[in-house]
């Protein structure tokens, strides 16, 4: 079949049929009966041979330390790390024969440039897995072919994106080059440059083979001591609950016998979710058809890179004389009766939907147009609400962990995943920041919201070759969580943010309510796209890397603030609260800080995990014990506290904390209260006044001085307010039962009118937090940052004697000295910059910058970021004085100036209300 010709013609004739969300009457997918085995673009499979052995391939043991559950990458490469970290006691379990789920057709190519350092990092793990240390220990060629990778770019806006991805390469020693359309031509001669505005080639990437490497993966790890067993099913997993009413994994069943176990990785790709459901765990994740055809043979395309056409959503894999041709479509085919006798097996290819590949492959590589099509290849793969794995311990059952949802990049991310989720299972925590994998990034109440996750999952998937821009929202799946003051906020031009499931406002647009309607899929499924959308049509004016058309506006509301006053709607924050009898034992060894000062005290501190590494920052009020009156006040008879944590982690903080409580042994409860209360924070000068109208109290300096809290009357409602800023301002937060929200804002706000309220959102936050140099959780603060290198040494009780979670890490590096730590950075240039910016100094390249925005008080840019001694010495304040930086933004540089405090009001003098 000729690659443009009969294929053509069949896919224009073809009906269109229709396809609906499976939660409507009537819906289907397609294809969902597999068809049989095709070929595949590698020389060998490791499928099962004809009159081969049915049953396991080796006896069952009695017990084990850790049993993996899926023989295709994510599984060999975490049995492999596993065994090379020392624990031997693991078994690999495969229903039929190693890769046979999805990874045997994979299309294998690893890219090492993406927009993120974590990822950077995981993929240049699994490169040296796979090129290197695998073949020096066992002997064995994984099949790793490194011919390079072109990104191409059509606009300015995508080759700015790859910029980016060229400065942050720097950082980790990663050749890249920005080439011309004519540069372009002569690398890729086959290629059509007509179109092109520039492209990205990284001469080191490459592909694997998924068989050689998985073979090699688990002879690796069987020399190290563990058991890989195929032909062994998964029937059952047994959880018990233990004295502490905790639920954990205790066995594993299958149909020849079973595994006792403490710990169960499940990696089984498409079929996780009904691994998961075994054990009463949710598995946000949905299987979809994904698919690429293989050529003929062509002339001139041998040693030629890899290509990602992002624009055009195609991919072209070189395969020896032939391309693999690929790519993600807006109406990808739901596979929702997932088969668990599906092993080595294919689905027709629907050519509707495949035929935008074909088209953007042609306009590339105009040869193919005239090149025949030697097989198809179409499997199912498993994607994600975010399109990003899905891995780490269930916050259901103890020792039942995640590695799933790869979305069709198991193969390249394998690697780095292996490991760090071997060390998760080993030592508890990983040893990079994988908040950004971590099932526990997503609220309990959406993992098993069936909407939520197709219609996420979806969107995910059909904007994957999207540019990557500072300030995306999802369309898919919104309004799920809304807090009081919704309503009133998009009548005054509110554009919310997506986090967490909850609405927050992002800022405050002059013209009419944009509110966010129902998800349209983008228009494919024949649903009907939406037009007239504001909310869309704002946030498209977003997409850029300048600063954005309302730049001015977000300016304003931080202004407003900075000299005046204004009103943040804060309610997606989450509020527990920590009582029983070791309450107090509990919050010793939780927080950093004391938190133990009287009854009525704030204070901020955070959580550390056992390697030092900072899991969360927050603020804890110790109240005054007494009878209930939720939502404002728990039930005690003890020590009781209330804590108030960033709504975008606070699932992430709430198991974290049980986690701690259930190891520790602790008596005591943790309860949410996140939904039943509003927050507002009322800052600047000029809150006083206005608050002093509103409140039955007296908010003097000496009556209610910083890091203080009370319930007081506000317009006749009992609320909880706390003197704090997140902005660097003087100002208070109100904590209000979520009836009593309404009433108050529009008091607050009727008061606020002679001083120029304003409303402000999550953009303005941004900006106000980082000129003043508060800390953002998991951009400036992450799980492996100490509170020492981040700057925030004055949160740990470290002259006292009580011990805490990563005590023993933190004065082990404070004694040997820091080897990294956090540094602000501004420059005179008016340009813009949104984090992943390279720092240097004295031209050899030390870090990259974590967050950046604009500093409209001071009028500059700002960043942060971590930067190391190249020496491998110790980074202290003579090591940053004596050096000059730049900051390389798209390959271009700019001189920067490194503080060691904040250059906006260093001594802290506003938020205790003195204003010069």
């Amino acid at each position: 079949m000729a690659f443009a010709g009969s294929a053509v013609r069949r896919m224009v004739s073809a009906a269109q049929r229709p396809f609906a969300p499976s939660w409507q009457t009537g819906a289907r997918s397609y294809s969902s009966k597999p068809t049989s085995a095709k070929n595949v673009p590698y020389e060998k499979t490791l499928r099962q041979e004809e009159g081969a052995p049915t049953g396991p391939t080796k006896p069952l043991p009695r017990s084990a330390d850790a049993v993996v559950i899926g023989g295709g990458s994510l599984g060999c490469q975490t049995i492999y790390h596993l065994a090379k970290m020392g624990l031997t006691n693991a078994v690999l379990l495969e229903r039929d024969r190693l890769t046979a789920g999805t990874t045997w057709h994979t299309a294998g190519l690893l890219w090492q440039l993406r927009p993120s350092d974590v990822e950077v990092e995981l993929l240049a793990h699994t490169r040296n897995v796979v090129s290197r240390d695998l073949e020096e220990e066992t002997g064995l060629h994984t099949g790793w072919i490194q011919n390079g990778g072109l990104f191409i770019a059509s606009n300015k806006q995508r080759l700015d994106e790859y910029k980016r991805l060229m400065s942050l390469g720097k950082v980790y020693g990663i050749e890249s080059h920005v080439l011309s359309p004519a540069e372009t031509k002569d690398l890729y001669p086959l290629m059509n440059v007509g179109d092109l505005y520039g492209t990205l080639y990284v001469p080191n990437d490459g592909t694997m083979d998924p068989a050689g490497t998985c073979t090699t993966l688990s002879r690796a790890a069987s020399a190290r001591g563990a058991t890989v067993i195929e032909n062994c099913p998964v029937t059952g997993i047994k959880v018990h609950t233990d004295d502490f009413g905790v639920k954990r994994v205790k066995e594993v069943e299958t149909p020849h016998g079973a595994i006792e176990t403490p710990c169960v990785v499940n990696c089984a790709g498409v079929w996780a979710t009904k691994l998961g459901r075994m054990a009463g765990v949710n598995v946000p994740l949905v299987a979809m058809h994904h698919a690429y055809v293989v050529t003929e043979r062509i002339e001139g395309i041998q040693n030629m890179p890899n290509v990602r056409d992002h624009d055009a959503s195609v991919y072209l894999r070189l395969q020896g004389d032939a391309l693999s041709v690929g790519g993600y479509e807006h109406n990808p085919i739901f596979w929702d009766q997932v088969s668990d006798r599906f092993a080595f097996s294919l689905f027709d290819l629907d050519w509707d939907v495949f035929m935008q590949h074909i088209e953007g492959a042609i306009n590339r590589v105009p040869v193919l147009e005239q090149i025949g099509i030697k097989s198809t290849v179409c499997g199912p793969e498993s994607f994600t609400a975010d399109h990003k794995p899905l891995m780490g311990e269930a916050p259901e059952v103890r020792g039942f962990f995640l590695g799933c949802g790869f979305n069709s990049a198991g193969m390249m991310l394998g690697g780095g995943c292996g490991r760090e989720l071997a060390h998760w299972i080993i030592h508890g925590r990983p040893e990079k920041d994988m908040y950004g994998y971590d099932i526990r990034r997503f609220h309990s109440s959406l993992t098993d919201d069936q909407r939520w996750i197709r219609e996420r999952s979806h969107e995910s998937y059909a904007k994957n070759y999207s540019v990557v821009f500072p300030f995306d929202e999802p369309l898919a799946s919104r309004n799920m969580r809304r807090d009081p003051f919704h309503q009133v906020l998009l009548e005054q031009g509110c554009v919310f943010q997506e986090r967490h499931g909850w609405e927050r406002p992002g800022w405050f647009n002059k013209g009419p309510p944009a509110p966010v309607k129902s998800y349209d899929y983008y228009g494919a499924y024949e649903t009907r796209k939406n037009v007239n959308y504001k909310y869309s049509e704002l946030l498209g004016k977003e997409y850029t890397f300048d600063f954005p058309p309302h730049h001015d506006v977000i300016k304003n509301e931080c202004l407003s603030c900075r000299h005046g006053v204004a009103v943040f709607d804060m309610s997606y924050f989450g509020k527990f609260y920590l009582t029983g009898p070791d309450a107090k034992t509990a919050a010793d060894w939780l927080f950093t800080a004391d938190v133990n000062k009287k009854p009525g005290s704030t204070v901020y501190t955070c959580m550390l995990n056992k390697r030092g590494g900072t899991e969360s920052d927050l603020t804890v009020s110790r109240l005054v014990p007494g009878e209930a009156n939720l939502p404002l006040a728990p039930e005690s008879n003890g020590d009781a506290y209330y804590l108030a944590i960033g709504g975008g982690v606070a699932e992430h903080n709430w198991n974290h904390i049980k986690t701690v409580l259930q190891d520790r042994g602790f008596r005591c409860h943790v309860t949410d209260h996140s939904e039943d209360m509003g927050m507002i924070s009322i800052q600047g000068p000029k809150s006083r006044e206005v608050l002093r109208e509103v409140l039955d109290a007296d908010l003097g300096n000496e009556a209610f001085p910083f890091s203080t809290h009370r319930v007081v009357s506000a317009a006749g409602h009992r609320v909880r307010a706390m003197r704090l800023s997140f902005v660097g301002e003087l100002g208070w937060e109100l904590h209000i039962p979520k009836d009593a929200c309404l009433p108050v804002y529009r008091a607050v706000m009727a008061a606020g009118a002679k001083h120029g309220i304003v409303n402000a959102g999550y953009r303005a936050i941004d900006s106000l937090s980082i000129e003043k140099g508060y800390r953002h959780w998991h951009a400036d603060l992450r799980p492996d940052d100490t509170p020492l290198e981040a700057g925030l040494a004055f949160t740990c009780k470290l002259k006292s004697s009580v011990p805490f979670q990563g005590r023993d890490r933190l004065e082990k590096q404070k004694e040997e000295g820091l080897r990294r730590r956090i540094v602000c950075f501004t420059i005179d240039e008016k340009v813009p910059m949104f984090g992943l910016e390279a720092i240097f100094r004295n031209g050899v390249p030390v870090g990259h910058l974590r967050r950046a925005d604009y500093g409209f008080f001071i009028d500059k840019t700002i960043g942060y970021g971590y930067i190391r001694n190249p020496d491998g010495g110790v980074v202290n304040a003579d090591f940053i004085k004596s050096g000059h930086f730049t900051l390389e933004r798209m390959g271009v540089t700019f001189k920067a100036k490194a503080h060691l405090k904040t250059p906006f009001d260093p001594e802290n003098q506003r938020v205790k209300g003195i204003y010069a």
